[in-house]
């Protein structure tokens, strides 16, 4: 693998910001011509620094404004347990993250939904049932300060 170099940075956080930005813009922005950016482009496609493109969707038009964050505990924690607990998790569309934490807890979700009733219908009937779980703790979200990437 190459070394990243602060061009190579530039072009992922221009991308970050817009993902469909023109390889011409993007190369001005950089202060490269459009060819050697096409070809660092795809280097950083091929090496996996750069893992796809994607549309970011504004959930709240879309209904969706009960954010929570759920600490879930397990009753183990066995390479198995916790395999099993992933597989699961990723099935549930509710889930937007899901990560493993150092700690006194296992694993911290971030939980989007349309209101408290339906949160509690996706804990109770689907986080609380997936395997191994041992309790559960839930923090609401009062205001999105910041949620970005970039």
């Amino acid at each position: 693998m190459v070394e990243l170099d602060r061009i190579d940075h530039s072009i992922m956080r221009e991308l970050q910001k817009n993902g469909r930005i023109t390889v011409t813009e993007l190369a001005s922005r950089v202060g490269l011509s459009k060819t050697p950016c096409q070809v660092r482009m795809r280097r950083l496609e091929e090496q996996g620094y750069i893992t796809g493109y994607t549309a970011l969707i504004n959930q709240t038009k879309l209904g969706l404004n009960h954010i929570a964050f759920a600490q879930v505990t397990l009753s183990d924690t066995s390479s198995k347990a916790l395999g099993s607990f992933n597989d699961a998790i990723r099935q549930i569309s509710a889930v937007e993250q899901c990560h493993m934490i150092a700690g006194n807890f296992d694993y911290l979700l971030k939980v989007r939904t349309r209101n408290m009733a339906e949160y509690r219908q996706v804990l109770g009937e689907q986080i609380s049932a997936l395997p191994h779980v041992l309790q559960t703790s839930t923090f609401v979200v009062m205001e999105n300060v910041k949620d970005s990437s970039v």
